[in-house]
């Protein structure tokens, strides 16, 4: 549901193992020429303990993931982002192209293993009529609160009260039947829980705060906050250094913002399956549910599990990612479980 977990995940082949739940050194996309030179490999990094790493809140036990009749993201989806804070126009790109990868399906434009092939998995899911997770996303609008109207530190109330300025203000409407709200927060802003508890959350506005009900998810910039715990394995804990263990070099040059990618990956999956928390989920409290992002946190291909985070990519640059987005981009993203396998599944599987 939420995003700080531990790294006790699902291997691919078997073992199961609340709210859901700057200056970052940014770098504009370039095109490499040593992209040509690719080899996989499946490092093995020092587990860490559950209490320092609980990624992804209420996502532990062993439980069999269930539909509770309620709806899904079926009709095509409108993401109004909301920019909280300083954010460098290439970081912004940079998640725009990803979101927008979700629905390019020309293998031209986003060659496999793609973030579209990814999106596939989460798609699988349907209501009680049978619709499916619609595989149409688009960026319909974007706000940005530059001056930080409700200060730098946010708890999870006034996200929604970020929410409710930016409806308010008219830069997008009010998207009863498609709409959904990804509030984005810059590296100099605190959150409630943010590094201790979350990377990020997702949930639905309460009418007295924002006037209607809207399905939203928060994902903060954790790269001079916490990168060792939200941008994992693009930083790592010191105690693992000791061990040999080195962090990934992220594929696009950002460590904040590339590992904030998976964490929006993760909470736009379990948006999209569980937008008024009674859809998909495992357990019996809808407060702490387990959800289709949290049985796979830590899975990033084939073989993960034990340590191992599966067999994943790296260029000739030395940048590590496991799918392909549009405009030549590259990402490493958590896998998503699989209600047809049964299992976690990536579009960089090789079994």
């Amino acid at each position: 549901m939420a995003v700080l977990r531990s790294t006790i995940v699902l291997a691919f082949y078997g073992f199961l193992l609340f709210f859901f739940p700057l200056t970052v050194h940014s770098a504009h996309h370039k095109k490499h020429t040593s992209t040509d030179y690719k080899v996989t490999f499946n490092p093995q990094l020092p587990p860490r303990s559950f209490a320092a790493s609980k990624r992804y809140e209420g996502s532990s036990d062993l439980v069999n993931l269930r539909y509770h009749m309620g709806p899904v993201l079926s009709s095509p989806i409108n993401i109004y982002l909301i920019w909280y804070g300083k954010w460098a126009a290439s970081q912004q790109l940079l998640i725009k192209d990803f979101l927008l990868s979700i629905s390019t399906t020309n293998h031209r434009a986003a060659p496999s293993p793609s973030v579209s092939e990814w999106w596939r998995t989460v798609s699988l899911y349907t209501d009680q009529t049978g619709a499916n997770i619609s595989r149409s996303v688009l960026i319909a609008g974007e706000y940005s609160d530059t001056k930080y109207s409700l200060g730098t530190h946010l708890t999870r109330l006034s996200i929604q009260q970020v929410i409710a300025s930016a409806v308010k203000s008219k830069p997008f409407p009010v998207d009863h039947k498609n709409g959904i709200y990804l509030v984005l927060t810059s590296v100099d802003v605190t959150v409630q829980d943010f590094c201790r508890a979350v990377c990020g959350f997702h949930y639905f506005t309460f009418p007295s705060m924002v006037g209607y009900t809207l399905p939203y998810a928060w994902v903060g910039n954790s790269g001079k906050q916490c990168p060792e715990v939200c941008a994992y394995p693009f930083a790592i804990p010191s105690y693992m250094s000791g061990g040999g263990a080195k962090p990934f070099t992220p594929p696009n040059g950002d460590v904040g913002v590339d590992g904030m990618i998976s964490v929006i990956a993760h909470e736009l999956a379990e948006l999209s399956s569980n937008p008024l928390v009674n859809a998909w989920y495992a357990g019996e409290d809808p407060t702490a549910p387990t959800e289709i992002g949290d049985l796979c946190e830590g899975l990033y291909g084939t073989g993960g599990g034990g340590g191992y985070i599966g067999q994943v990519t790296r260029d000739g640059g030395g940048r590590s990612y496991n799918m392909n987005g549009r405009r030549r981009r590259k990402f490493l993203v958590q896998w998503i479980w699989s209600p047809i396998l049964k299992a976690c599944a990536g579009p960089n599987a090789i079994d």
